[in-house]
């Protein structure tokens, strides 16, 4: 087998692996033992996306920079996944906490094709709304306009019966609609 169809075939199962929920035994505690259980339980594997939405400082409104960025509490998101056929497969609007972060659990997200519907490929997410009256215009900082791309980092919460893969959307900004005019020497 060439190089290269081994790293297809490496890759093609580690998608696999993050598709599909595991079966395994769990074990009991009895006193001071961990006795294996004969019994099987499916773990839920649920899809995860998270984020942070900014207000972007004047000083840097037209570009990507989020320096002097200050989070947004209570801001919309919305995740839009698609199937490979271009459809609506999942549609959910998320709410930001107090420090702008949102935690967007994909209830209901199924994929048809364990490839070609997978999350980084078929998952985006958009702004939908800012509930801070000065700084609710839309910015593209990370393709928040069109949809942020998905990307994994490595990064899972694993339960007894739950398993959650948490993919991560840029961070994403609105701008305020009216900045103070500043001359440059």
């Amino acid at each position: 087998m060439a190089s290269s169809q081994l790293i297809v075939l490496v890759s093609s199962l580690l998608l696999l692996s993050l598709a599909f929920p595991t079966i395994s035994a769990y074990e009991t505690v009895s006193g001071n033992k961990t006795v294996p259980s004969n019994k099987t339980t499916e773990k839920k594997t649920e899809v995860v996306v998270e984020g942070i939405v900014y207000c972007q400082s004047c000083e840097h409104t037209g570009t990507w920079s989020l320096s002097g960025a200050t989070p947004i509490p209570s801001a919309k998101v919305s995740v839009i996944c698609k199937d490979h056929k271009d459809r609506v497969s999942f549609y959910k609007v998320f709410v930001t906490n107090p420090n702008g972060y949102f935690y967007a659990e994909l209830d209901g997200f199924k994929m048809g094709n364990p490839l070609l519907d997978h999350p980084l490929q078929g998952c985006q997410v958009k702004l939908v709304s800012s509930p801070v009256e000065n700084c609710n215009l839309l910015t593209n900082v990370n393709y928040g306009l069109y949809g942020a791309p998905l990307r994994y980092e490595n990064k899972r919460l694993v339960g007894q019966t739950y398993e959650a893969v948490i993919y991560a959307a840029g961070p994403l900004a609105f701008r305020p609609a009216h900045c103070p005019f500043t001359a440059h020497n």
